[in-house]
């Protein structure tokens, strides 16, 4: 989702064929509720201009961003979705917590992805500061949360298509 640009949240319009019948899950994390809230409404939000119907998207909280990989599987595993949208928000700070953190979380998902066929999306951020978490949550960097959903219906629609 990187990009020399900085902010993809100003996306292309996007036709997914039977968007009424895409059912999406949102995996959400309680730590840095602030950052993460904005995440998920910007996620939510595009979910719906997209064509998904209010009632096919699913959103869970999880305590923090480390938990998110078993709230993707254990919502798989009920719902069924086309795809399942994992937001946290990892603060490096004076420790490398961070690293450790954030490598398991996109391992994880990585691995889900693939047993599961289905894409189970990283929407985590990595800033150094609080400052920078704002930035990607709304600010200047965009909405982080606006471009996971923008992945994930990219590949849904890839996956319809093939």
């Amino acid at each position: 989702m990187a990009s020399a640009l900085k902010n993809l949240s100003s996306h292309r319009a996007l036709t997914l064929n039977g968007a009424s019948n895409v059912r999406v899950c949102v995996v959400v994390s309680e730590w840095n509720h602030k950052i993460t809230g904005a995440l998920s409404r910007g996620a939510v939000s595009t979910l719906l201009d997209h064509g998904i119907k209010e009632k096919n998207i699913l959103v869970h909280t999880v305590p923090g961003s480390f938990e998110l990989t078993l709230g993707a599987s254990l919502v798989n595993q009920k719902y069924k979705p086309d795809a399942v949208i994992c937001l946290g928000c990892v603060i490096t700070g004076e420790t490398r917590h961070a690293e450790y953190i954030c490598n398991a979380v996109a391992q994880g998902l990585t691995i889900l992805s693939l047993q599961h066929q289905i894409p189970f999306i990283f929407g985590v951020l990595t800033p150094d500061t609080q400052k920078q978490a704002e930035e990607r949550s709304g600010g200047k960097h965009g909405n982080k949360g606006i471009e996971a959903a923008m992945t994930a219906l990219e590949l849904i629609k890839l996956k319809k298509s093939l």
